[in-house]
């Protein structure tokens, strides 16, 4: 380590929180406090109250000193959900990272972690060239998060085996309150541009049901995500199949469903919406996709003269990010991407994103390993569903049982009469 810089390491969370996030962060202490601060070239730990805005603002009290943290807080906080420095939503532009990269200077940082999704990285990546550029020595490390399970270069992501946890259990117990009472069920799940999450309600099923006709799957019966063309004529089809046969249908839809021309279905019922700082349509925060496919559903379905089905939807919204009940594969991987991020800058490493790698898919014996990448292969990059995992246009193949059962973990068994 003689050749590395000598000065202090920052750390901050980015993007909505999750139940795992704060596990990254713990692992990033520990592994600091394990390599660099332990070889003299770590002084101080600090944490950025949230996100780059704490190292942006200029100001003492945005940066917290995470020194003094005893191992028995540190796992407390690790087993905490959401983000114990807090977080932010900002996208920082080059002026932003300018900012950024002169409260580094000011406060001798020269070990740089974000812990975020793609724009995260993104972040990373353009202070890392900006501090190049200077000619500062500034190590900038993309430590992966998000429920979404949208970063490129990684098997999954950290939250999202605990979040499709919450979606998969929330699908079973909705699923039995269907089948006592009968009629429709919708449920508007977290994904605008991937649909891995909504496809994790598959797990409900207990068993590995891939049957083409919807009404002889177990709830739920059909499931829709952003990676194939969502049709409201087929949708009403699909869904008048299900429940003509059963006098139920559970369905599982993505917030971010599109039609074939790639236009979001969720601001066109909405009409307009609030916009977030990336210019998105808020959509998790409003119940306007559920109440519209409701409404659709409920006026196609009803016969002239006839009585309207029954007909509810629920928007899962920020429930699905910090559920205290996490996937101990979840738990256990987010503190190792945090540990290893320290380890590459222990190694030399002047950037990277962490990744994630399966070395093993079995469920008896599921395996993991951390990898790195550059941070341009992740930033601002989404990664989709692929094709493989998906089965006709409302389920998933055999194949996203595979993938996604050994990330979640044992599911309780249900008995009926």
């Amino acid at each position: 380590m003689a050749d590395l810089p000598t000065g202090n390491a920052v750390i901050g969370q980015s993007g909505g929180p999750t139940a795992v996030i704060n596990q990254a962060l713990v692992g990033v202490i520990e592994g600091l406090r394990e390599g660099l601060v332990n070889a003299g070239k770590v002084k101080r730990i600090f944490g950025m109250r949230h996100g780059v805005r704490g190292i942006s603002s200029g100001k003492a009290d945005e940066l917290i000193d995470l020194a003094p943290l005893s191992a028995e807080r540190l796992e407390r906080i690790a087993r905490t959900p959401s983000a114990a420095l807090g977080s932010t939503r900002d996208k920082p532009d080059a002026a932003y990272c300018d900012r950024i990269l002169e409260g580094c200077r000011s406060n001798d940082i020269r070990y740089f972690f974000y812990i975020g999704g793609n724009d995260s990285a993104d972040t990373c990546r353009i202070v890392a060239e900006k501090a190049a550029e200077a000619g500062y020595e500034l190590r900038c490390f993309h430590v992966p998060k998000t429920i979404d399970n949208d970063l490129r270069e990684n098997d999954h992501t950290p939250g999202f085996p605990s979040a499709a946890r919450f979606v998969t259990l929330a699908h079973m117990g909705d699923a039995l309150d269907n089948a006592s009472l009968g009629g429709i069920k919708i449920n508007i799940i977290m994904g605008r541009n991937a649909g891995f999450l909504t496809a994790s309600a598959a797990l409900a099923r207990e068993l590995r049901e891939t049957d083409e006709d919807p009404a002889k799957r177990p709830a739920p019966h059909l499931i829709y995500v952003p990676e194939v063309p969502f049709v409201m004529d087929e949708f009403l089809a699909d869904v008048d199949a299900v429940y003509t046969k059963l006098g139920r249908c559970q369905i599982a839809v993505s917030e971010g469903i599109r039609d074939a021309d790639g236009k979001e279905i969720g601001p066109q019922l909405m009409g307009t919406g609030e916009v977030d700082a990336h210019g998105n349509v808020q959509l998790s925060g409003s119940g306007a996709l559920g109440d519209g496919l409701a409404g659709f559903l409920k006026k196609g379905l009803t016969p002239a003269g006839g009585k309207a089905p029954r007909i509810r939807a629920d928007t899962f919204g920020y429930l699905q990010r910090c559920w205290p009940e996490t996937s101990t594969v979840d738990a256990a991987e987010a503190r190792g991407v945090g540990r290893f991020a320290a380890e590459l800058a222990s190694n030399g490493e002047m950037s990277a994103s962490v990744t994630i790698v399966r070395t093993s898919n079995a469920i008896d014996s599921y395996r993991s390993a951390f990898g790195r990448a550059e941070l341009s292969a992740v930033a601002r990059h989404a990664r989709h569903v692929p094709p493989e995992l998906l089965s006709g246009r409302n389920n998933v193949s055999p194949s996203f049982y595979d993938y996604c059962q050994p990330l979640v973990g044992d599911l309780p068994h249900f008995e009926r009469l």
